[in-house]
């Protein structure tokens, strides 16, 4: 059963849109805000603060070496369970 529901959103269409189409922002119940327009001026500011950059290759380089360093330590564990048995 489908109950009606009436709610105030916002909808922001990015100028570019490579990253999403559209952005909706669903208004909480009794608020009334100030202006339009910085209704819409905070809730772009909100959606650019969503997206993220691309890693760079310094925190990817980190991330390898964590990871090397766990299969090191993983295989050092293991050889020594083995020769130790």
């Amino acid at each position: 059963m489908v109950r009606g529901v009436t709610r105030q959103i916002i909808l922001v269409d990015p100028e570019d849109k490579t990253l999403f189409e559209k952005a909706i922002f669903i208004l909480r119940d009794n608020t009334r805000p100030d202006s339009p327009e910085e209704l819409l001026e905070q809730a772009k500011n909100i959606a650019a603060g969503c997206v993220t950059t691309r890693s760079t290759g310094r925190s990817r380089l980190r991330c390898l070496l964590w990871a090397a360093a766990g299969a090191a330590l993983t295989g050092c564990v293991w050889l020594f369970c083995e020769l130790f048995r």
